[in-house]
């Protein structure tokens, strides 16, 4: 059975496959009512509209607009169409428009269909238009240009003028007064043609018009020309007004009239342009305040008017008001109308059909697969395949995709009315192409492309004319059915469709043409086109996606693949992808102690580093398939064994380096300044930008894959990884690299840090810190550490903390710096390593823990802290310095280090200095026994604090051992004699003593010497300590003894002080001033006989006998002083009152006279008998000595005397 035969209705007949609005010819009308199918969908749609519509005749409505939206094919055009014949209820030859639908019942539902015979009852003016093919050229420019396309058509509708609104108001003038025929028929007379032929050239005719109304007396001549001055300036009109005009003219006709304005593909025309939007808005708004739903406005738009108004931006929601009715077409109502009336089969037909899909649903399952995420329809049933043959389902919306993005990108006519095509004609004419075939033929999509070829622009038709000719893709020479063209159709089809990838397995089943096709082999068929087209840059391939190239596409493309890209360059851009994107982590993280050792690694791809200055132990080196050097599985095995890298090499297979080749070429096109010569090609260079991505991806996708499969080498063999991951396989490979590299990493059993180094050195005994059953914590990186220092100790080298750490944070260790850190603090601190700063030696001793800590951690240190190997002490030494301590100190010390040791030593050494120097202040009041024990002492202790070197210390004390001990025992009574009597005792006797020198002289006594004697002896004694006990009996008896001597001494004392008191008192009672003198002068001997009374040295009491006699003489002096001054006052007032006697008398005498003689005054000289004798004794053997020494009395006496002077001799 051919396909052609299968129809219920000839596939060939003539279908409009065109819907153009404002085309009536009744034949074609006819067929569209005949035919028209009224689906599921349909019957619901006529159901709102007219239920909606039914308000505007029955009653006032003010929601009067229809807003039909549907994708481009979806028939919203056909359907206002069909709308406009039945609200005019339209006579097509001896049947009007509601005769079809009822006849052939199309409308199941009676309350509808009455509806719409009410609707169809009505009188009616519809206006169908097309509202771009309406409005001026360039009317959109203008905010009033849908009112001004409204006002067009409804002028044209009431047979006025359109063109020219001034005469189509003239038109209406003429009409309301009932002279518009009297006009046309003047006007004919004077012009010669009829009105309605001659009015759109309005400025060659204005004569005659002017003639015409003239002529006929609607006006003067001149009232006449000044309107036709006006009628071609611009013409303004309000939407208020238009929509009084709409109001006026259905008031004027009554009996319920309507008018109904339907608009065609409105969103198309309205755009993004928001002030159109507007003018819509208010258009709609005027007209349903006036009208009150006796004027409708129903438009089509490929988007809903929700979607449309929010783009805007602006508040649309009155116009959304206004348009209450909306309807939706969707793609299953084309499919629907589609299977009605071009697909319907006739019975035999059907059942043929039918056990065919039966005999063959495998195979046809099989045959047609797509591999992409968008759902594609296929055959659901053997009733489904029998209804929509030779179609595929898939077509419907994938042709409804393909006619969207066409008339996006690629129609050489925009809009509806320049004659784009139906779905329904589109499937019609591919039908009729294969009708001379036998059942078993599929329609491929590319059969859709030649019923679109005409309205398709030159840039995407001239491509598939050129490869006609071109001899690669057709040698043939073929007129048509070249497959190579054919594939070429369908990617240009499908080029701007998202819903589908044009990957091989995809266009493949595209490519299908009969349920008998092997598939495997077509694939082939195209992949072998694919290539070709490829060649000859018609096609291009991005990642898995190949893709129709225009005429500027490929005109793009030819300056792409000029582009020069240096393989360099291309590894590098690998290399990025490879460690940035895919394998990003720039260090290998050991699994022990939680992520402790991290190792850094080299990055190479090929032979060419990833970043400068890599200098890890260990690498990772990536060759691709354009290595250039030797991939033998025996050299790569000796690579990866000799240079410490994990060699990940990867499948032959340079997808994606080709990948990063295209996008690198695209990145370097678009990164030139091409806006002069390839301003037209912006889009296209946007599309660039994104397969520029796309591509990037791919690559990514590709080379993630190759890693996935290459083969690793570590340590010279191939590795057998257990993951399928790229970072799990490579990580795993690294790991084994880290174990064979620094095998003596696990040398740290014990993860250590700055807190166990605090730990380690504030706690005194580190015999047992860091031992765990005996085991010292990392004792074979200690002894690692401590050899290689030792080494270079030997070699007369000191060793930095960088040197150290450049050694041991190194294969074959790879130890972390709080590793290091913590290995020469332990080695410091168990005395293994001696520390210089800056030249001078450091140790716990003369810095503090805190200080050592900052030493070996921070970075500022790291070349100025020097180590050597410390020279041990020997076990002797040790020994006598704990002695030392315990007999010096009575200390003991559990610490085993030696500058513990040697730090506590010091500590007690330094406070027994202390010690001695508070002692020491006890010498400055008393010669107290001990001073040379305790300096000696001092300097001994002060030889020992000062010593740096552990080793020098204990070799010191050792030597002084001697030393301490003698000290040890001298000193401990001496601290004995201060803490307790002994010292006050012994500062008694002493005191004792010095009272005895001083007085020695004035005593002869026996046996006060003899005590004395014996006090001093003791006193003297270098240990005086055993015979102290002695001084408190000898001191008592001593006091006893002098206490004796001294109350001998004091009684003359004592009674010459008396007699000098009581020879002052004698004289001053003779005295007329003894009141006023008299207590003074007992006070001041008082004082004296006090002293004397009181004195227990009898030397000083001596003294006070002759301090008595001398205050004796200065009292008696300043009595006689004051006696001669008295005498003088005297004298001078009796001469004052011999004047004055005389003055008074009357006799004045004469100044001679007056003058008072001198007043002679007696002097009294007291002198001691001392004085006068100038001995304190006589010595008498003779008489001639008794004269001897009176005469030298005499002498002195008579030296004494003088004139008017007394002389007091006191004895």
């Amino acid at each position: 059975m051919k396909i052609k035969d299968m129809f219920a209705k000839k596939i060939d007949r003539e279908i409009q496959g065109v819907i153009i609005v404002g085309q009536g010819e009744d034949a074609n009308v006819s067929q569209e009512l005949e035919e028209y199918v009224v689906t599921r969908e349909l019957q619901k749609h006529f159901a709102d509209f007219y239920s909606a519509y039914k308000k505007g005749i029955v009653g006032t409505t003010p929601k009067m607009g229809v807003w039909i939206s549907g994708f481009f094919g979806s028939g919203k055009s056909h359907f206002l169409k069909i709308l406009s014949y039945l609200l005019e209820n339209r006579q097509v030859g001896d049947r009007k428009a509601m005769d079809y639908f009822v006849e052939d019942k199309k409308i199941v539902d009676p309350m509808v269909l009455a509806d719409m015979k009410l609707a169809a009852d009505t009188p009616t003016d519809v206006i169908l238009f097309n509202i771009d093919s309406k409005s001026e050229t360039n009317g959109k420019q203008n905010k009033d240009a849908i009112v001004n396309v409204f006002l067009k058509v409804f002028n044209q509708m009431q047979g006025f003028c359109g063109s020219t609104p001034h005469v189509a108001d003239l038109e209406r003038r003429l009409s309301e007064e009932g002279r518009y025929d009297e006009f046309k028929a003047a006007f004919e007379e004077e012009y010669g043609d009829s009105w309605e032929e001659s009015r759109q050239d309005f400025d060659f005719i204005q004569d005659s018009v002017v003639d015409a109304l003239v002529s006929m007396d609607f006006m003067s001549e001149a009232a006449a020309r000044n309107w036709c001055e006006k009628a071609v300036e611009p013409y303004t009109i309000s939407i208020e007004d238009f929509a009084k005009r709409v109001k006026s003219y259905i008031e004027r006709k009554g009996n319920n009239h309507h008018v109904v304005f339907l608009v065609d593909e409105i969103g198309q025309y309205i755009g993004d342009d928001s002030k159109l939007m507007l003018n819509l808005q208010t258009v709609t708004e005027e007209l349903g305040k006036e009208c009150m739903g006796k004027a409708w406005v129903i438009v089509t738009s490929q988007q809903d008017i929700d979607s449309i108004t929010k783009v805007k931006g602006n508040d649309f929601s009155k116009i959304q008001g206004r348009f209450d009715t909306r309807l939706s077409l969707s793609s299953a109502n084309v499919d629907a109308v589609i299977k009605k009336r071009i697909l319907e089969k006739t019975e035999p037909a059907a059942q043929t059909l039918r056990l065919l899909y039966e005999q063959k649903a495998t195979i046809i399952k099989n045959l047609i697969v797509f591999n992409d995420t968008a759902e594609k329809k296929l055959y659901a049933s053997a009733e489904d395949f029998a209804e929509v043959y030779p179609f595929v389902p898939y077509q419907f919306n994938l042709l409804s995709s393909v006619l969207t993005s066409i008339r996006t990108h690629g129609a050489s006519g925009k809009h509806l009315s320049g004659g784009e095509r139906s779905m329904l004609a589109l499937f019609k004419e591919s039908a009729v192409n294969v009708m001379n075939e036998e059942v078993g033929v599929i329609v491929p999509f590319h059969l859709f492309y030649d019923a679109l070829e005409n309205f398709l622009d030159h840039s995407h038709s001239g491509v598939i004319i050129r490869a006609y000719d071109n001899s690669y893709i057709n040698p043939e020479k073929k007129d048509k059915d070249v497959f190579a063209i054919n594939v070429l159709k369908t990617l240009f089809m499908i080029k701007y469709v998202l819903e589908i990838e044009a990957n091989i397995d995809n266009i493949t089943s595209l490519m299908i043409e009969n349920i008998d096709d092997d598939r495997i082999e077509l694939k082939g068929r195209v992949e072998e086109a694919l290539k070709v087209l490829m060649r000859q840059m018609l096609v291009q391939k991005n990642g898995s996606i190949y893709v129709f190239l225009t005429d500027e596409e490929q005109e793009v493309n030819n300056e792409i693949e000029k582009e020069n890209v240096e393989t360099p360059e291309i590894i590098t851009k690998v290399a990025e992808m490879i460690f940035e994107d895919i394998f990003p982590g720039k260090r290998y993280t050991y699994p022990v102690f939680n992520g402790r050792y991290a190792f850094g690694f080299n990055q190479f791809v090929d032979d060419r580093p990833y970043k400068a200055n890599q200098n890890y132990d260990i690498g990772l080196r990536v060759l691709t398939p354009w290595y250039d050097g030797s991939t033998e599985d025996g050299t790569l095995r000796m690579m990866s064994g000799q240079s410490r890298e994990v060699l990940v090499v990867l499948p032959n297979d340079a997808e994606f380096l080709t990948e990063i080749q295209s996008y690198l070429k695209i990145e370097g096109f678009l990164r030139k300044n091409t806006s002069t010569q390839l301003a037209k090609y912006e889009t296209i260079k946007e599309a660039k930008r994104v397969e520029m991505r796309e591509r990037n991806q791919n690559a990514k996708l590709y080379l993630t894959e190759a890693l996935k499969e290459a083969t690793i080498y570590v340590n010279g063999d191939v590795v057998r990884v257990n993951g399928k991951e790229v970072i799990s396989r490579i990580n795993e490979a690294i790991g084994r690299l880290v174990q064979t590299v620094y095998h003596k990493l696990s040398y740290i059993d014990a993860p250590m840090g700055e807190a166990e180094i605090r730990k380690m050195l504030h706690q005194s005994n580190q015999l047992s810190l860091g031992l765990e059953g005996g085991t010292e914590s990392n004792a074979h990186a200690l002894d690692d550490v401590q050899g290689f220092i030792a080494m270079n100790t030997r070699n007369h080298m000191k060793t930095s903390m960088k040197t150290v750490k450049d050694r041991f944070m190194k294969a074959p260790y790879g130890f972390v710096e709080d590793d290091v850190h913590w290995l020469v603090a332990r080695l410091f601190k168990r005395g293994d390593l001696a520390f210089t700063v800056n030249g001078a030696a450091v140790s716990l001793n003369n810095k503090s823990e805190e200080e050592i800590i900052g030493f070996i951690t921070k970075k500022a240190f790291a070349e100025k802290l020097l180590m050597e190997e410390r020279v041990r002490v020997s076990d002797k030494d040790k020994k006598a310095v704990r002695d030392v301590m315990k007999e010096t100190f009575r200390a003991t010390t559990s610490a085993e280090d030696e500058d513990t040791i040697m730090k506590n030593f010091q500590r007690y050494a330094q406070n027994t200095i202390y010690e001695i120097e508070r002692l020491e202040v006890h010498y400055e009041q008393h010669h107290y026994p001990g001073k040379r024990v305790l300096s000696s002492g001092k300097a001994l202790m002060q030889s020992v604090v000062q010593i740096q070197s552990a080793l020098d210390f204990f070799t010191t004390v050792s030597k002084k051992q001697d030393d301490f001990f003698d000290f040890a025992e001298d000193y401990e009574p001496i601290k004995t004699f201060f803490s307790g009597e002994q010292s006050t005792i012994f500062a008694r006797a002493l005191d004792m003593l010095a009272i005895y020198d001083d007085s020695k002289t004035y005593i002869v006594n026996a046996e006060l010497e003899d005590i004395v004697a014996q006090m001093r002896s003791i006193t003297r004694q270098e240990k005086p300590y055993a015979n102290i006990p002695k001084l408190p009996e000898l001191r008592e008896r001593f006091m006893s003894c002098y206490g004796e001597i001294l109350q001998q001494e004091s009684a003359p004392v004592l009674d010459s002080i008396d007699q000098a008191w009581k020879r002052v008192l004698e004289v001053l009672s003779t005295k007329d001033y003894n009141d006023q003198k008299r207590t003074a002068y007992f006070e001041k001997f008082q004082e004296i006989r006090d002293g004397a009374t009181h004195c227990n040295n009898v030397s000083t009491l001596r003294s006070y006998a002759d301090k008595a006699d001398a205050l004796k003489l200065r009292l008696l002096n300043e009595m006689v002083e004051f006696d001669n001054k008295l005498a003088k006052q005297k004298a001078e007032e009796a001469a004052r009152r011999q004047a004055e006697e005389a003055k008074q008398s009357g006799n004045p005498a004469s100044e001679a006279t007056v003058a008072p003689a001198p007043v002679k005054i007696r002097k009294t000289k007291n002198v001691s008998i001392k004085m006068m004798t100038g001995t304190a004794s006589w010595r008498l053997e003779s008489k001639e000595d008794i004269d001897r020494y009176m005469d030298s009395l005499r002498k002195s006496l008579e030296a004494q005397l003088d004139e008017d002077t007394i002389v007091n001799v006191e004895f």
